[in-house]
């Protein structure tokens, strides 16, 4: 049987991960998060794609052990 979950949570976790990386790049840069009220957009939505496709693949493994 299909399982949906194993999809998503690579591609949140892959997503995450890049966006993470970018978000420590150019941590100092205060022109690229003006319009954002200098909130480093990147990081905070990385780390939350990372956190849910990791909870995904968590499902994925809970789920298999049963």
């Amino acid at each position: 049987m299909l399982d949906i979950k194993i999809p998503i949570g690579l591609m949140f976790s892959i997503f995450g991960i890049l966006l993470l990386i970018y978000g420590f790049i150019t941590r100092d840069d205060a022109v690229l998060y003006q319009k954002s009220l200098s909130h480093n957009v990147n990081l905070w939505m990385g780390g939350l794609s990372l956190l849910f496709g990791a909870f995904m693949l968590l499902l994925v493994k809970k789920r298999k052990s049963q």
